[in-house]
């Protein structure tokens, strides 16, 4: 008994440990371009991209289940790059919350449509973290060790997309590629942690990060060790008061970014001008 919970605490703290260092500084630049929705969209799509599968007669979680996800993200990420109005009128903001929503009816159709589609619906929504082994950790670590080797190498042509957009030659290819880095990491966790807990990891340590520094190495390290730190206690509650695990992981970020804003409020208090 006692070398079961071990493993399973091992499995789950590796894979946290792997996936916020990347979410986290995905996240960096989808705040600091206020993208807030794009990465709920790639989630989204990634979603309906296995369930599309599913209607195809391929079965949920296989290699053919992740490769039709990545089609729908890389559809969606195209999609992302290309419709960015040029006036203020509509904001790329909106179009991107547009975005989201039909994605989102798209898959509850095609649910309904499918022999237990709703069980498959909730799958997309909660992931199913607590059935993790090593191959998909080792599998994960390797994509997002690629990645993160891919963001370092262009790491300045990435942060002056960021920062300054209109100085960057060829900005819509490195648009895009940002989005389809945001894509591909989005079908790996997607079936494992469902599409809420998923924009959660992006979104909520990069939040955190934000309020305290502007420098992109000082943010991932902020962000990660917050989201790991919540993660954990988030793993913990769910484990030993028996909590279901997404809604456990996403309400402990929810009380670690309260906090971090209680924390920052403090500080401004101490220091103005800060």
């Amino acid at each position: 008994m006692f070398s079961e919970v071990v493993r399973f605490f091992s499995v789950q703290a590796v894979l946290l440990a792997i996936v916020l260092v990347l979410h986290t500084y995905i996240g960096l630049h989808i705040i600091r371009r206020t993208l807030i929705f794009s990465d709920l969209v790639l989630d989204q799509l990634a979603a309906f991209g296995a369930l599309a599968g599913i209607a195809l007669g391929i079965e949920y979680g296989t290699f053919q289940s992740y490769f039709s996800s990545l089609a729908a993200v890389l559809f969606g990420a195209l999609l992302l790059t290309l419709i960015k109005p040029a006036g203020k009128t509509v904001p790329r903001e909106a179009v991107i919350g547009i975005m989201y929503a039909m994605a989102l009816v798209a898959s509850l159709l095609l649910g309904d449509k499918l022999p237990g589609g709703e069980t498959y619906v909730s799958k997309t929504l909660a992931g199913s973290m607590l059935w993790v082994r090593w191959p998909l950790v080792s599998v994960t670590a390797v994509v997002y060790i690629l990645l993160l080797v891919f963001h370092y190498k262009f790491r300045h042509k990435f942060i002056e997309l960021a920062e300054n957009p209109a100085g960057l030659a060829s900005e819509k290819l490195w648009d895009f590629l940002l989005f389809v880095t945001q894509g591909i990491i989005t079908v790996l966790i997607v079936p494992i942690a469902g599409v809420l807990l998923a924009y959660a990891f992006l979104m909520i340590p990069a939040a955190i990060a934000v309020m305290f520094t502007k420098k992109w190495i000082g943010g991932v390290l902020i962000g990660w060790s917050v989201g790991f730190t919540a993660c954990l206690i988030g793993l913990c509650s769910s484990y030993f008061f028996n909590l279901p695990y997404g809604p456990s992981l996403v309400l402990s970020l929810g009380l670690f970014f309260i906090a971090s804003i209680a924390v920052r409020w403090m500080i401004s208090l101490r220091t103005p001008g800060v």
